[in-house]
C-alpha cells in the first residue's frame, strides 16, 4: 500500500511538472534578443525561445538586459491572448500614413510616416 502511494505521488508530480520556455524577441534585421518591453522592438518583433536565440548566435541587448531570470515565461493560456494583442499592435505600428503637416503653399504634405505624431521627418 505504501509503495502504491509513492508511485501515485511520483506520477502526479511528474505529470504536473512542466518547464515553460523563456521567450525573448528579435527584430527582422538585428543581431540581438530583447525583452518584450524593449524600445528597440518598436517596428518589428519576432518571438523566439531563449535557447534557440542563443543557438542562432543572437546576443543579449545591452539596453533591456534580458536574462533567463527576467524574461517572460510563456504559458499556453496567456499565449493565445498575447499573440492576438501582438498582431493588432504591430499592425498599427507598421502602417504608414500620410503626414499631417502643411507645406509653405498651404497644402498637405504628401510624405508617408510611421511616426506616432503623424508628421514626417521634415515637419
Amino acid at each position: 500500500m505504501k509503495l502504491l502511494k509513492i508511485v501515485v505521488l511520483f506520477i502526479t508530480l511528474s505529470c504536473g511538472y512542466c518547464i515553460p520556455a523563456q521567450t525573448v524577441y528579435t527584430t527582422k534585421t538585428g543581431e540581438k534578443y530583447h525583452k518584450s518591453t524593449c524600445h528597440y522592438l518598436k517596428y518589428s518583433k519576432k518571438e523566439i525561445k531563449l535557447d534557440r536565440a542563443k543557438a542562432l548566435g543572437y546576443v543579449a541587448c545591452k539596453v533591456c538586459k534580458p536574462t533567463a531570470n527576467n524574461t517572460k515565461k510563456k504559458s499556453n493560456s496567456t499565449s493565445l491572448a498575447s499573440k492576438k494583442e501582438q498582431k493588432t499592435t504591430t499592425s498599427k505600428k507598421l502602417t504608414a500614413t500620410q503626414c499631417t503637416g502643411k507645406t509653405k503653399s498651404g497644402k498637405r504634405c504628401k510624405r508617408k510616416t510611421k511616426n506616432t505624431s503623424g508628421r514626417c521627418y521634415q515637419h
